[in-house]
């Protein structure tokens, strides 16, 4: 009989590459994960591993045995969902990552709405960029997770997942009060912000993509990025003391700050998707679904609210 435990730790290791990894991730040490994953092969009765190095790598009936092990544990996340279903109240525990700005205008207001239906719960948020926290998800160390997808950048689907679109949000042209561009009210065009030093994403996340791509491909230039964050706000507040430009999406408000003004891009508009994912299987837990449902209702209220820029 196959021990599913040690069945989850083979998938851990096809997906993190090292037993270096898997151990960090579960909190084991190395030989524990070792020591484990010898007994699972004992169990399957076939070589799992193989030396590549100073690492491991899997046979091909370890693979074959991992894409078992996928439909196993989704399996069981629904026998375990149709128990919490028979529950009268809706207690445990989700957890949830997202990124900043959803994290402060979309999830923050739908776990009000959810502790105030659902006292019970409990909800575990910790903030990260989709790119880290997607392959958690997929791995069971996560519930749900908040993404966000670009146009020119789709996230390549994943069979285990889930994917809910929440809300479609466009980008603005943020730029100190007083710049000259500022002066008129309506749309910005990139090629005037040329010679503008931009704060921008960090490197190999979507949202620094979108400045440097729309500098390029509309505007026609390289930008001088002189700021590097994933903190919007901090974005923000570089913009609102006259240090640069940027573009932000409309959740954070960017014309929050008297210090900066919000314009539209003259040459095409810009936006992104905000979505909700979680494992398949787990669709009928009650206490994700009661998530689900709050972002659902927090986000209809933000396309609600949503008003033309100036």
């Amino acid at each position: 009989m196959l021990d599913l435990r040690r069945l989850r730790l083979l998938r851990e290791l096809a997906h993190r590459g090292t037993i270096g990894a898997v151990a960090s991730a579960l909190d084991y040490s190395p030989s524990a994960v070792s020591q484990q994953l010898a007994l699972l092969e004992k169990e399957a009765g076939v070589p799992l591993l193989e030396r590549a190095g100073r690492n491991v790598r899997l046979t091909a009936a370890a693979h074959t045995l991992v894409g078992h092990t996928d439909a196993l544990l989704a399996r069981v996340e629904e026998a375990e969902a149709d128990l919490q279903a028979a529950a009268e109240q809706i207690t445990g525990t989700v957890r949830v990552a997202t990124f900043q700005s959803a994290g402060l205008y979309l999830l923050a207001p739908a776990l009000q709405r959810l502790a105030r239906d659902h006292p019970a719960l409990r909800v575990e948020v910790t903030d990260a960029e989709p790119e880290m926290t997607m392959p958690t998800l997929a791995l069971g160390g996560l519930d749900l997770v908040l993404g966000d997808e670009y146009p020119f950048h789709p996230r390549p689907p994943d069979p285990r997942l889930h994917r809910e679109p929440l809300l479609t949000e466009r980008f603005r042209l943020v730029l100190p009060a007083e710049h000259p561009e500022a002066a008129h009210g309506g749309p910005v065009s990139l090629r005037a912000l040329k010679a503008d030093a931009w704060a921008v994403g960090k490197p190999d996340t979507h949202y620094s993509e979108l400045a440097l791509r729309a500098c390029r491909a509309l505007g026609g230039f390289e930008p001088d990025v002189r700021h590097r964050s994933n903190d919007l706000l901090m974005l923000l507040a570089l913009v609102a003391n006259g240090l640069a430009v940027t573009l932000l999406p409309d959740l954070v408000r960017p014309d929050r700050d008297p210090g900066a003004v919000a314009r539209d891009v003259a040459e095409d508009p810009l936006t992104r998707t905000v979505f909700g994912a979680i494992r398949r299987g787990s669709e009928r837990r009650p206490a994700v679904n009661a998530l689900l449902e709050a972002l659902r209702e927090t986000a209809a209220g933000l396309r609600s609210a949503a008003t033309p820029g100036p």
